[in-house]
This record gives structure tokens, sequence and C-alpha cells, in this order.
């Protein structure tokens, strides 16, 4: 399993409802959907982690 770093993240109330919402219409976690999107936009900017990084984890 890919190592995961805790760290605390202040993010406006309506986007957080929002992005909770997206998470459980997609069988989601919250913190799931936020990695998810994070990952989707490095992807888009080609700044993605090595595929043979293996604390990288695709959903």
């Amino acid at each position: 399993m890919a190592k995961k770093k805790a760290f605390a993240l202040r993010i406006n109330e309506d986007i957080f409802k929002a992005i909770e919402k997206w998470a459980a219409d997609e069988f989601r976690s919250t913190n799931g959907q936020i990695e998810w999107m994070l990952l989707q936009n490095l992807k888009a900017a080609k700044r993605q982690p090595k595929k043979n990084d293996e604390n990288i984890e695709e959903t």
C-alpha cells in the first residue's frame, strides 16, 4: 500500500461541501475524492509522479 502523508487543509466550507457531494456521487470518501482531483490535475499539467513511484496509488 502507498504511504500517505497527513496534513491539515484549510478550505472554504462551500467548496468542501461540493467536494463531499461529488465524492458521495462517485462512492468515494471525501479524502479519496480530493486525492483523485489532485492526481487528475497533475496529469493534465503533465506533472504527475512517475508510474514506478511506489508511493502513488491509482484509483
